[in-house]
């Protein structure tokens, strides 16, 4: 439903952006959906910027980082609206470095379970007692 100020109705708003109007007011109140005007019957207001925001807060999470880094981003981006880009650049990379270092983890894990289908006279699945 499209208001008489402008705007858009929590309905509208989920539909467009696949999230439940719960998420949506959840997303208000840590700070990743700036507070919205409200109708004479406190209804919240959107704006149709709201849409890409909240892709944003998506596209992020995708990526691994948390709500709460999202926001201090979201936050840092509406301070420093030309230096953002820098922002998201340190963001991704250390999420990057955590990927890398959580695939090397990986990759060492498929080198020993590999190792033992090579050598099933290896793999114990008896308890080991001392003797």
């Amino acid at each position: 439903m499209k208001f008489d100020q402008g705007g858009y109705s929590i309905g509208e708003i989920s539909a467009r952006t696949g999230l439940t109007p719960d998420a949506l007011r959840y997303y208000e109140r840590l700070g990743l959906l700036p507070r919205f005007r409200r109708t004479a019957g406190g209804f919240r207001i959107y704006t149709s910027d709201v849409v890409e925001r909240v892709r944003f807060v998506k596209q992020a999470q995708m990526v691994g980082l948390s709500l709460g880094e999202i926001r201090q981003l979201l936050r840092q981006m509406e301070r420093e609206e030309s230096e953002h880009g820098m922002a998201v650049t340190r963001l991704v990379a250390t999420r990057l470095a955590e990927v890398d270092a959580k695939l090397r983890e990986l990759r060492q894990l498929r080198r020993t379970l590999k190792g033992y289908l090579e050598r099933p006279a290896d793999i114990s699945l008896e308890p080991h007692h001392g003797a």
